[in-house]
């Protein structure tokens, strides 16, 4: 059955309960969180944690769509957003909507996410005024940062507390459907979010959000690398990866692996 209008089923979980997303990059990952989540985010944070990039900003369109493909290969339930990349959007209006557009057309998510608050409010507005579904970004945008070193928690100043809810609010107006809250101090996070008209989704931000996202690999305890303060790890598979390495190495070295089990013989063919 085709979708029921899916960005409408999202908006309607506020206030009916707490909405679950969760970054995914490839296929497998996404056919495994599908399932869980009311979203998944093609996030930029890709470059970072698939490449190996300092920060998420030299990530590029092409790339954001062949992993938006990936994960729409998958997709069965939840809602697909993809990053509009940095370099991709800032520059006009026009820009924004044609690289909207682009992922759109040729990922066939259901959405984009771009960074920014008021100053951003013209690009998103040409977005949706296309049709197209735009979550919004407030707060702290790694985009802005050259390394994760420079990652910087907003709201800690009465100018930064007015600033976000202007920067909620000029969003609203221009028709998105939700906005991430990123990296903002308490109680100015938990105030922005109960202004919010649409869904909020924080992240390291308050648990008074209408939700909460997380970057994957973050969550499953994939690296040794910094961890943000707000990420819990609800596993810690690095460890099980590095054995299941060591193991292999040992099993090829020793002769133990491949065993008979593991070849092809002719008897077998003639079998199937």
């Amino acid at each position: 059955m085709p979708d029921q209008d899916p960005v409408s089923a999202f908006r309607a979980l506020k206030g009916q309960r707490k909405i679950v997303c969760l970054t995914a990059y490839t296929a497998p990952m996404a056919a495994a969180l599908d399932p869980h989540c009311d979203l998944m985010l093609v996030g930029d944070s890709l470059a970072m944690v698939v490449y190996g990039m300092d920060n998420t900003r030299d990530i590029d369109l092409d790339t954001m769509i062949r992993h938006g493909k990936a994960v729409m290969r998958q997709r069965e339930k939840a809602l697909v957003v993809i990053d509009l990349p940095a370099g991709s959007y800032e520059d006009s209006p026009q820009q924004a909507l044609a690289s909207a557009r682009r992922v759109i057309d040729q990922t066939g998510a259901h959405g984009v996410k771009l960074e920014g608050g008021v100053a951003m409010q013209a690009h998103v507005q040409a977005i949706c005024s296309s049709g197209i579904p735009v979550m919004g970004h407030i707060g702290l945008l790694p985009q802005h940062a050259a390394s994760v070193k420079k990652f910087r928690i907003t709201g800690k100043t009465d100018e930064e507390a007015s600033q976000l809810m202007r920067d909620c609010e000029a969003l609203a107006e221009a028709g998105v459907f939700s906005i991430v809250m990123e990296g903002m101090i308490e109680p100015v996070a938990s105030a922005v979010a109960a202004a919010c008209p649409v869904p909020s989704i924080g992240i390291g931000a308050s648990p008074n959000c209408d939700g909460q996202i997380l970057v994957t690999e973050d969550m499953l305890g994939m690296f040794h690398a910094y961890i943000p303060k707000f990420v819990r790890k609800f596993a810690t598979l690095q460890p099980d990866i590095t054995a299941a390495a060591i193991a292999y190495q040992q099993a090829v070295i020793s002769g133990d692996f491949p065993e008979a089990d593991h070849l092809y013989y002719l008897e077998d063919e003639k079998k199937t």
